[in-house]
């Protein structure tokens, strides 16, 4: 960036957005997210997005330094805090001095220790499975006031809408491996015992329920066994 997108914030974003836009992977993406938003914020700031699978299972993505992956981990270990908060339950949680914060006493010890004093993160998506936030941690109190808030929550947008893509991207992949496979498994049903796609397609699902196995898995039984 030039001197004068550097002064004026808006360019800035501009600028942010023009690159996010260019053909990138999702880790790419997010690293470039987490980033600009540490270089957005007026404090010393460290970011990175948490994810949680199934309640249990953590992930700290595109972490701005290595103290994210200790506070995720201080986080699962304790059950709280506000990256599991916003992940959770809430769009937005924020906190001015974890000095005084009595949501996650045992957190906020573990965060004053590491030397944070204060933190604000976003939910940045929802689903069955897997949720996750945007996460940033300031090493002075009251970092975040109503202009960073509202400029990390853009960062955050750009966020969500790189892992939902991801996650469709998923999902279709997987739609249509199953699809493949399902196939595949007629066409050997249809030839060993002389019947058509319809029957075959109805012993598949027979089997399936009767076995209480998914359709797909109980296709790709079929073709490793011949």
């Amino acid at each position: 960036m030039n001197t004068s997108d550097t002064a004026d914030p808006s360019r800035r974003m501009a600028a942010l957005a023009r690159t996010l836009s260019a053909p990138r992977t999702v880790d790419e993406r997010l690293r470039a997210i987490t980033a600009s938003v540490v270089d957005l914020m007026p404090a010393e700031t460290c970011a990175g997005i948490l994810l949680v699978s199934k309640g249990t299972a953590f992930e700290t993505v595109a972490p701005t330094s290595p103290l994210l992956r200790k506070l995720d981990s201080v986080q699962k270990e304790l059950g709280q805090g506000p990256c599991v908060a916003a992940a959770i339950k809430n769009l937005v949680v924020r906190s001015d001095d974890l000095r005084t914060e009595t949501r996650w006493p045992q957190f906020a010890a573990a965060a004053v220790d590491s030397g944070i004093l204060s933190s604000i993160s976003f939910q940045l998506f929802t689903a069955r499975e897997k949720m996750g936030a945007l996460n940033l941690f300031a090493f002075e109190p009251n970092a975040f006031g109503p202009e960073e808030e509202a400029t990390a929550e853009v960062l955050a947008a750009h966020a969500a809408l790189a892992l939902t893509a991801a996650r469709t991207e998923e999902q279709l992949r997987s739609a249509i491996s199953s699809r493949d496979i399902i196939g595949q498994a007629k066409g050997m049903l249809m030839e060993r015992f002389g019947i058509n796609a319809i029957e075959a397609f109805e012993l598949l699902t027979k089997l399936s329920q009767e076995t209480n196995v998914r359709l797909n898995a109980v296709a790709q039984q079929v073709i490793e066994r011949r």
